[in-house]
């Protein structure tokens, strides 16, 4: 099992409650394939510097979980056509552990 973080912006226009139904239905999809969703974090509505499917916004999360090598392509084979799914970055998570998300954030920027 190794530690992941993914970020998907989400369509504006087809997300009712903010992303909150998208993100519960995530979680059980990482559990069913055997994983542990250890952080979420909603980032809030962002404009884009350019357009995304002619969208000029989308709604941002931010998620840390544990899951197998092998299933991570489950995960972005299945997102990869969802209408809801603007964009979506799962990489490998090399944060430490005691640095929290919004500090790194800040550093970047």
């Amino acid at each position: 099992m190794k530690k992941y973080e993914a970020v998907f912006i989400l369509d504006i226009r087809k997300v009712e409650d903010e992303g909150k139904a998208f993100s519960e239905g995530l979680a059980k999809l990482i559990e069913q394939l055997g994983g542990k969703m250890n952080e979420t974090t909603p980032m809030g509505r962002k404009q884009f510097a350019r357009e995304i499917k002619k969208r000029k916004a989308g709604i941002y999360w931010n998620y840390i979980f544990t899951l197998d090598p092998l299933k991570v392509e489950e995960i972005r084979n299945k997102f990869r056509l969802d209408e809801t799914v603007l964009r979506m970055l799962v990489v490998n998570c090399e944060r430490p552990e005691n640095m929290p998300l919004t500090s790194q954030a800040q550093k970047i920027a």
